[in-house]
């Protein structure tokens, strides 16, 4: 079933000279994991971003669930965010001065979600990814795999609808990155849609769809 839509989008950035993203369109489907890749330059983060409405296109729709999202205030788009999505980047872009288990809570304190429940929800995703720290040591006490791995349960911690993940492996070592498109998979088995930018092609190769943005999909 089709959960995400985008429709015809055009995008800029100010003060470009022309549109990195061009009268795009594109379906993604519940349960599925996809992978974007790409040369450098041809707007493969910038894609995931739009379907994520941290940013608005220049013209065109995104879609969710049939209903469109682009044209959201500003306040209901961050509710959209912190409801439906998950997020994962390169550098897991954790808050330095908060402790790693409110880095992964935050997110869903921030839906209402008591704090006992985001904390027993934090422990569980602990143990799954396999890590054993305490969990109030701060984000520069950790190595990049264990950081990534928080950035992970911070994702997951809420079930979304959506996980957007950009680069989600490119700065880890082979044994930490199969351990996180693992999970991402296993979120996809279970319904998710996964939308993951890489330039790894072992991570496209396990992808149920392949889009490069040079070559189509």
């Amino acid at each position: 079933m089709t959960l995400l839509e985008a429709r015809h989008i055009t995008f800029s950035y100010p003060h470009a000279p022309t549109a990195v993203v061009k009268d795009w369109s594109e379906s993604f489907d519940s349960g599925s994991l996809t992978a974007i890749t790409g040369g450098s330059g041809t707007g493969k983060s910038t894609r995931l971003f739009l379907l994520a409405s941290l940013l608005r296109p220049d013209s065109g729709e995104i879609l969710f669930e049939k209903n469109r999202i682009d044209a959201l205030t500003d306040a209901a788009r961050s509710r959209f965010r912190a409801e439906k999505c998950g997020f994962i980047f390169q550098d897991a872009a954790l808050d330095p001065t908060r402790s790693i288990l409110d880095n992964i809570t935050e997110s869903v304190l921030y839906r209402g979600q008591s704090r006992r429940e985001a904390e027993k929800k934090a422990r569980e995703l602990f143990e799954a990814v396999g890590l054993d720290l305490p969990v109030q040591r701060r984000p520069g006490e950790l190595s990049g795999g264990q950081a990534q791995r928080i950035a992970l349960c911070r994702a997951l911690v809420n079930d979304p609808a959506v996980i957007f993940a950009d680069e989600p492996t490119g700065n880890l070592d082979p044994r930490t990155g199969r351990l996180v498109i693992d999970t991402l998979i296993e979120r996809a088995r279970k319904g998710a849609l996964v939308i993951v930018v890489t330039h790894d092609a072992s991570v496209a190769a396990r992808a149920d769809v392949h889009i490069d943005i040079e070559e189509g999909r």
